[in-house]
């Protein structure tokens, strides 16, 4: 297929609406890049971080970073996509807990992800807004359906707001969310899914905060990430810069609210050893393994 047909598909909403959507296109990325690239250039500051360069049919431009330790290639997902399919079908199966089963909850859907994110990359420039809002969207449906398929009633939308005054509902509003969990008809947790943490995390903690303090309430707040990393410098000695605000994290953790879950498919190291990081960061596999089941209690 060529780049102009994958960036058609890509840009049409109407093409990812089930879970096989997303890999039938990955897999139609993966095999086009095996040979249309004009180059893959390696990050100089963390060597595992890939750029992926296209040719004329695509500007010339390059890509986001590409964590090739995370990233899968076409043979890997056309051998793993069933059994990707079974861990979603059985994620409370004790044995599905494995630390093979985690690696390729994360993998299959940060390559899936970063497929849809590369190819909008080949857009032009004057584009580039549209296609952040749009990868966006698609990776906020992807963890929607991936969510769904582990028969968890979640969706998007408003959540009206009755406002007590004086013991009595007196007024109300109305909140947007990216995910909403329900139990019985009963909100039992709110999600954010954004596919960065740069620009937005002060709103994910001050979303908990007034929330519940409008509500009088302690419902759960989470967030779920792609990754933290932007290309940065000069062609070609590009570099990868970490958009992570980590200040701003503990800050807020510990004299606004701390969420209840944050969780990445690119973790940054940091997060895996800093004090406060450490504890409140974990990669997604947690997320649907285990501690959706906790939120829903």
């Amino acid at each position: 297929m060529s780049l102009k047909k994958i960036i058609n598909r890509a840009t049409n909403r109407d093409k990812f609406t089930t879970i096989d959507d997303y890999i039938e296109f990955c897999l139609i990325y993966m095999e086009f890049i095996k040979t249309n690239l004009q180059a893959v250039i390696v990050s100089q500051n963390e060597n595992h971080y890939r750029f992926f360069q296209y040719k004329k049919d695509g500007n010339y431009n390059v890509s986001r970073p590409i964590n090739s330790d995370l990233m899968l290639s076409f043979e890997d997902i056309e051998r793993d996509r069933n059994q990707f399919s079974f861990i979603l079908d059985n994620i409370k199966e004790k044995e599905i807990g494995s630390q093979s089963n985690r690696q390729l909850i994360n993998k299959i859907i940060y390559t899936c992800q970063q497929a849809i994110g590369a190819s909008l990359d080949a857009l032009p420039s004057n584009k580039s807004n549209t296609a952040r809002k749009l990868n966006g969207d698609l990776f906020e449906r992807f963890i929607r359906l991936i969510i769904l398929k582990l028969g968890v009633d979640v969706s998007t939308g408003t959540i009206g707001l009755p406002i007590k005054v004086d013991d009595s509902e007196t007024l109300s509003m109305r909140y947007q969310h990216d995910l909403i969990i329900k139990v019985d008809e009963v909100t039992k947790a709110i999600g954010s899914v954004k596919t960065s943490s740069k620009d937005r995390i002060d709103k994910i903690f001050i979303d908990k905060f007034l929330y519940n303090r409008l509500t009088e309430s302690n419902t759960p707040h989470f967030a779920i990430f792609l990754n933290d990393v932007q290309r940065k410098g000069k062609e070609p000695r590009y570099s990868i810069n970490s958009t992570f605000l980590s200040g701003h994290f503990k800050v807020y953790t510990i004299k606004l609210n701390p969420l209840d879950g944050v969780y990445y498919f690119d973790i940054r190291p940091n997060m895996k050893t800093e004090y406060i990081l450490k504890d409140h960061i974990k990669t997604f596999d947690n997320f649907i393994i285990e501690d959706i089941w906790k939120l829903m209690k």
